[in-house]
């Protein structure tokens, strides 16, 4: 599992201002559940000095999109519209002793909520999506402006960075090419060269070739049958649904239906699956997929 600050477990297990503000005049949405995450900021704002005397959320996602968001809320209650705008993700996840780096794109999300709800309250066009031409990762809707700027804001220098704050490259992969294009000029402009050899380098297949459907599939059963008995110790129980791509769709049972902490262990099992899969997964709730098959 992730290794969480106790400050963002503690946002988690008793979030700050969930729900809508009652008489909001503002409101942000961004994400969408077919990414697996979704957020609705609302804030109540004092006409005559634009201070926010207010904030509330509601999100779908995990662990750390519930900590971010709550942090958030408590971070820019007080602030005029002008102060909270110049908030940053990564004062999100300072607020909350930082997040790991898988889960930055939770901060991120957040900052871009706060810009739609101040946007929405000032009566401007702000919307997440983009331009023809301009999208990179068609897998979660991430443009070429988004990347551009996170990398800029947070001193990103790899494909696998950019894919832990904005989520794009942790799909199909076909946009990494794209992405590592954006990083060469990104990097350039400050006078550094981009490494794709690095440390931190995005994530390849396993070098024993490309898994076959089948073998896949077997590989995240095995993974998830290796951590059904400690969910049964507890009176609960995780069941595969359906393979799609690399969205991987589950079924709590038992004690984790409903549970609190289902969103992580569903990040503990996302874990538990790319590690023995080697390769990038999504584990989402079976009921996202529902939803996006509806909608």
């Amino acid at each position: 599992m992730w290794d969480y600050s106790e400050k963002v477990k503690d946002h988690f297990f008793a979030p700050r201002n969930a729900g809508a503000v009652e008489g909001a005049n503002a409101v942000g949405d961004v994400g969408s559940l077919s990414c697996g995450d979704a957020l609705r900021l609302s804030l109540k704002v004092d006409p005559d000095t634009e201070t926010i005397l207010d904030a509330g959320f509601q999100t779908f996602g995990c662990g750390s999109a519930i900590a971010s968001s709550s942090a958030l809320t408590e971070i820019i209650k007080g602030y005029t519209l002008d102060e909270a705008l110049k908030v940053s993700n990564q004062d999100i996840a300072d607020y909350l002793d930082g997040l790991p780096p898988e889960k930055m794109h939770c901060s991120v999300m957040g900052r871009e909520a706060l810009q739609a709800a101040i946007a929405n309250y000032r009566g401007e066009d702000w919307k997440d999506d983009h331009e023809e031409g301009a999208l990179v990762c068609k897998c979660f809707a991430v443009d070429e402006v988004l990347i551009q700027e996170t990398i800029k804001a947070n001193g990103l220098h790899t494909v696998e960075d950019v894919t832990n704050y904005t989520k794009a490259g942790g799909g199909c992969s076909a946009c990494h090419e794209g992405i590592e294009e954006i990083l060469v000029r990104v990097l350039a402009e400050r006078g550094e060269q981009f490494d794709p050899a690095g440390p931190a380098a995005p994530v390849r297949q396993p070098s024993q070739g490309k898994l076959s459907n089948l073998q896949r599939i077997r590989r995240i059963e095995a993974a998830i049958e290796g951590i059904r008995p400690n969910l049964q110790r507890d009176d609960g129980d995780v069941e595969l649904i359906d393979v799609d791509g690399k969205n991987v769709f589950v079924k709590m049972t038992g004690a984790c239906a409903g549970c609190q902490v289902a969103a992580v262990t569903l990040d503990g099992i996302q874990q538990r699956i790319v590690e023995d899969l080697g390769e990038f997964v999504r584990v989402l709730p079976a009921d996202v997929q529902k939803l996006a098959q509806s909608a």
